[in-house]
């Protein structure tokens, strides 16, 4: 059994890589926009899987097919990836002193046979208060930039991270336990994928 990463996050590449699971990876292009009324659990289900048929569309029989969508809500909304410094800045003081949540939704396929499994796993992060300062200061480091929620939980962003309630690796952008238990599920033995397992 191969496994494919149907995603260009090079934090779902550095988990798997952290794991010692053999994999390749073939980004799948779907639109990422929440309909309207969508609740964010529902959305970030179907980008998953919309992402897990597209990259199955080419995969050869023996793959297995794994996407994800990693959202950060609060107050009902999806907060996305800010499209500028101002917006990074928004989000951030939106955050601080508050828990949201972080939602993925997981979706793993083996096209050959059609079967799919999925999941979404939810965690709860308490950020600390930020000074205007603070939140300045880290949106001029860059990092924020391409994440969901404007920071990043394993970078500088765990500077104002009280607290997270749930799967770590959920808010880093794969849910380590949840990926486990859907491969179980579809009867693969995640270990076995693992670089010098036989098979």
């Amino acid at each position: 059994m191969k496994l494919l990463l149907a995603s260009a996050s090079p934090r779902r590449r550095e988990i798997l890589a952290g794991l010692g699971l053999r994999f390749t990876v073939r980004p799948a292009d779907v639109v990422e926009t929440p309909e309207p009324g969508e609740a964010a659990g529902d959305y970030v289900l179907r980008v998953a899987r919309d992402k897990a048929a597209v990259a199955g569309e080419s995969a050869t029989p023996g793959t297995l097919v794994l996407a994800a969508d990693t959202e950060v809500v609060i107050d009902g909304e999806i907060l996305g990836k800010p499209r500028d410094a101002e917006d990074a800045a928004r989000m951030l003081r939106r955050l601080a002193g508050r828990e949201h949540e972080v939602l993925t939704g997981l979706a793993l396929a083996e096209p050959a046979s059609g079967r799919e499994a999925a999941h979404v796993e939810i965690s709860r992060v308490r950020f600390a208060p930020m000074i205007d300062a603070e939140i300045a200061w880290y949106v001029a480091s860059g990092e924020p930039m391409d994440k969901a929620g404007a920071y990043a939980v394993q970078g500088l962003g765990a500077l104002f991270v009280e607290a997270v309630i749930g799967s770590h690796s959920n808010v880093v952008g794969l849910p380590v336990h949840a990926l486990y238990r859907l491969c179980g599920a579809l009867g693969v033995d995640l270990k076995a994928l693992r670089t010098g397992s036989p098979g």
